[in-house]
């Protein structure tokens, strides 16, 4: 079997979908790997490294005659039309603007495994590439936050005085928020935190944080995500918020509701509260931004504060989100490669809740909806 890596063509992204290692892994059960020439140089993994694990590198094309392709953005719909008819892609596949990709996958017959709809079981948790990239995304927002703070994080005791240390608050306790804690716990800030779902609390103060309980009624989604609230719920949870936020220096937002833009937690009149020279980072700010007023890729300024809106925080760290992302996928394609090549096995719940396009059909209903419109 052949399998291609494309260089990244999306603006800002360094990722790449395969690691050497990876590439490896593969060549050693006796696939072929073809490598565009510099797919990897953003995340340090060099032409001479991909041909060291096996793989041949190109500097050209490497879609046309790939039997699988692995990538992380999803492909263009003019990548997809230099497909072979009956191949696979595995990689990232929805998101805002991705329908004629989509389109293009159903079209030219192609079946494609979508990285983002691995469900989330124990069986499937080496294959969940969500949350390898969240990891890293919360990571990074803390270290933005504590880059554009005009004081230091931790307390420190000096003869000239003491100062105190930063207060932090995040909103949203998953994989990225739970990251953003440890990190601004290690960096040394008193950090306070908050999620819709009642069952983050444990994880919260096992982080060291305080977990804030608003005394509003539960919300908790399927499969342990956060669902969209009602109109007054918002509002209320916003009021509730107000007092916590206009006292922290920092303020690192993660929520996010599945198939839908992300929820407005905070507003203007919320930061108008907070001291100057605060910081806001939004990590929701590509699927429509937690803080009003928030641009993704783009700092601005509201009253005194500054507000981070993240775009494709994982990109920013390409060396080891590749590398998570690179064993995400060579674990989800064990399931169905052999020595004859991939076989999508349907009758498997990870292969069937990952296929998102196959013979001409777009099985993820929420996606096809949208087609349909």
């Amino acid at each position: 079997m052949l399998v291609a890596v494309p260089a990244e063509t999306r603006r800002g992204e360094r990722r790449v979908a395969l690691t050497p290692d990876a590439v490896a892994t593969l060549t050693a059960q006796g696939h072929s790997v073809r490598v565009e020439s510099g797919a990897g140089a953003a995340a340090l993994a060099s032409d001479e490294a991909y041909r060291d694990a096996g793989a041949e590198v190109v500097d050209g094309d490497v879609l046309a005659e790939a039997d699988l392709v692995a990538h992380v953005r999803p492909l263009l719909p003019e990548q997809v039309a230099r497909l072979r008819r009956g191949s696979t892609t595995v990689g990232f596949v929805t998101g805002t603007g991705e329908l004629p990709g989509i389109q293009a996958l159903r079209d030219n017959g192609i079946s494609a495994l979508a990285m983002e709809l691995v469900p989330r079981i124990s069986r499937a948790q080496s294959m969940d590439a969500l949350t390898s990239q969240a990891l890293v995304a919360g990571y990074r927002c803390a270290l933005e936050a504590a880059m554009r703070l005009p004081r230091f994080f931790p307390l420190f005791m000096t003869a000239a005085g003491t100062v105190p240390p930063a207060k932090v608050l995040v909103l949203g306790a998953g994989v990225a928020g739970l990251q953003a804690i440890a990190t601004a716990r290690r960096l040394g800030a008193v950090v306070e935190a908050y999620d819709v779902r009642p069952s983050s609390a444990d994880e919260v103060k096992s982080m060291g944080a305080t977990f804030l309980d608003l005394g509003l009624d539960v919300v908790e989604g399927a499969g342990g995500y956060a669902r969209e609230l009602t109109e007054d719920r918002a509002r209320r949870q916003q009021e509730a918020l107000t007092p916590f936020i206009s006292k922290s220096d920092v303020v690192i937002t993660t929520a996010a509701v599945p198939g839908r833009p992300a929820p407005q937690l905070v507003t203007k009149d919320m930061l108008a509260g907070m001291p100057a020279g605060s910081v806001v980072v939004d990590l929701a700010a590509e699927s429509g931004g937690n803080v009003e007023g928030s641009v993704a890729g783009e700092e601005v300024q509201v009253g005194g504060v500054r507000v981070y809106g993240m775009a494709d925080p994982a990109s920013a760290m390409p060396v080891d989100a590749s590398r998570l992302y690179a064993r995400n996928v060579v674990n989800l394609l064990a399931l169905g490669l052999s020595e004859e090549g991939f076989t999508l096995d349907l009758d498997d719940e990870v292969l069937a809740g990952a296929c998102i396009v196959h013979d001409g059909v777009v099985r993820h209903a929420p996606t096809a909806a949208l087609l349909e419109d």
